[in-house]
């Protein structure tokens, strides 16, 4: 079993920023692929990034990109999330996942483990 617990959300004004942590514990592997996902009320779960634990690739949805960074320290098995550039739309719950998934792992099927979520709220 793997344990993921998100830290680092809140409340936010419109082009501000955030930085989320999720940190893994249990019997984690340094082939998983990780990754961030987002979900607002009434909306489906939505793919943010995902990192490759041991060689650090990285990937990002196309909305994404540009705002959002992805990475990770491996000695403290944490992944981060740095989101700059904040706006309301992305007010929702961010949610870490872990799996023994194929690379780029865009998909929640993808993850065998997740995080309780953090929420992230934007003020416009």
């Amino acid at each position: 079993q793997v344990q993921l617990v998100e830290s680092g959300g809140g409340m936010v004004q419109a082009g501000g920023s955030l930085r989320l942590s999720c940190a893994a514990s249990g019997r984690f592997f340094s082939r998983y692929t990780m990754g961030w996902f987002r979900q607002a009320p009434g909306k489906e779960r939505e793919f943010v990034a995902s990192i490759n634990w041991y060689g650090g690739s990285i990937y990002y949805a196309d909305s994404m990109k540009g705002r959002f960074f992805v990475s990770r320290d491996k000695g403290k098995n944490t992944m981060y999330l740095q989101m700059n550039s904040l706006k309301p739309e992305d007010t929702a719950a961010y949610f870490c996942a872990a799996g023994e998934s194929r690379w780029p792992a865009r998909s929640p099927n993808d993850y065998d483990y997740w995080g309780q979520g953090t929420q992230v709220t934007v003020s416009s």
